[in-house]
């Protein structure tokens, strides 16, 4: 079982990234996946969760109307579009898979990615 994020990089202010998250080992369409993130000294916080039927749930307001989350089940793979991104998006992202249905409790979560790095400075 393994769940790849990839996507991060260095942006400046107010650019973009798309982030992915591909699954293999277990069957994707039975599980929601949800993202999380760390910034350098802040603990884990949930981003946003894509539920086995394409809801999406956002965790906070921050991220409102600037992430976007789909998800292809044919590739196994989740995508986020980020926009307008700001500094303070900056951390490591990590996806994650909970069978059936989204939570913001990370706990729940069943299958974790390594993460991967965004950096929003100019």
């Amino acid at each position: 079982v393994q769940l790849q994020a990839s996507g991060g990089g260095l942006v400046q202010p107010g650019g973009s990234l798309r982030l992915s998250c591909a699954a293999s080992g277990f069957t994707m369409d039975y599980y929601a996946i949800g993202w999380f993130r760390q910034a350098p000294g802040r603990e884990r916080e949930g981003v946003l969760c894509v539920s086995v039927s394409g809801g999406t749930t956002y965790y906070g307001d921050s991220v409102k109307g600037r992430f976007t989350i789909s998800r292809d089940d044919a590739k196994s793979t989740v995508y986020v579009k980020v926009n307008s991104l700001k500094p303070e998006d900056t951390a490591v992202y990590y996806c994650a898979a909970k069978k059936w249905s989204c939570a913001v409790d990370a706990d729940q979560y069943d299958y974790w990615g390594q993460g991967t790095l965004v950096t929003v400075s100019s």
